[in-house]
């Protein structure tokens, strides 16, 4: 992998690693996707027809150097998400760090989409954090705790983003690595609630009607620092700082 931003540089694997090292701040969302050169983010549904090598090296390193993997509901049932189950390279990755050998899941939902029985909840390997709202209906919440989920709520008719992100951070779960979706990604930039975008742009032209990064209401438009760019067989792997 090869850095053409900010100097030009081979990388090898623990530098690579040393870049993408959420910074020492109370609380840092950073944000992961992966696009076709012409904006989509999946392919018949799903984003792992987009991945690249290099782009599984760094989806690896938001997952594995995280506090906790913040991700949509609707994107957690389409992709299957299971929770995290480490190997022993990520396993020895969080030792080394000093973070707590799984990160849990932190899913949004305002209720529709989250069944109690959701893989995402029952087979999660250390208790998922289900982000709802006062709005959701109280049963369901109940049958999310029954399932083993953690329920926090944040917000009164809708999920409160910026609200949840801070009660993380209360809990210790200051790195927060969001995998989408794109309305996800839209709610917490209208919450400002992200820190950084990494984005890698897939060698790959798609068309037809695919989703974009970001899909929401509008909101004032958002200005990006590039922080790093790093290029790999063709991908190129983008970190941004929203400003």
């Amino acid at each position: 992998m090869r850095e053409i931003f900010p100097g030009s540089r081979d990388l090898a694997e623990a530098e690579v690693e040393q870049l993408y090292l959420f910074p020492d701040e109370p609380k840092w969302v950073a944000v992961n996707f992966v696009s076709s050169a012409d904006g989509a983010i999946t392919i018949e549904g799903r984003s792992g027809g987009l991945s690249t090598p290099a782009d599984r090296i760094v989806y690896r390193l938001g997952n594995d150097l995280a506090d906790v993997v913040l991700v949509g509901a609707g994107t957690a049932m389409a992709e299957g998400f299971e929770g995290m189950r480490p190997d022993e390279q990520t396993a020895q990755r969080r030792r080394r760090r000093g973070l707590a050998p799984i990160a849990p899941i932190a899913v949004v939902t305002t209720g529709r989409s989250l069944p109690p029985d959701a893989p995402v909840i029952t087979r999660a390997l250390v208790p998922t954090i289900v982000v709802t709202s006062e709005a959701a209906d109280p049963g369901l919440r109940a049958a999310w705790a029954a399932a083993g989920a953690d329920v926090l709520v944040a917000g009164t008719a809708v999920p409160d983003l910026a609200l949840a992100v801070a009660s993380l951070a209360e809990r210790g779960l200051r790195r927060i690595d969001c995998e989408g979706g794109p309305h996800l990604f839209a709610s917490l930039l209208a919450a400002d609630a992200v820190d950084e975008l990494r984005l890698t742009v897939s060698p790959m032209l798609v068309a037809g009607n695919a989703p974009r990064v970001a899909m929401g209401d509008a909101i004032d438009p958002k200005r990006l620092e590039l922080l790093s760019a790093l290029v790999d067989d063709s991908s190129l792997l983008l970190r941004y700082r929203v400003r």
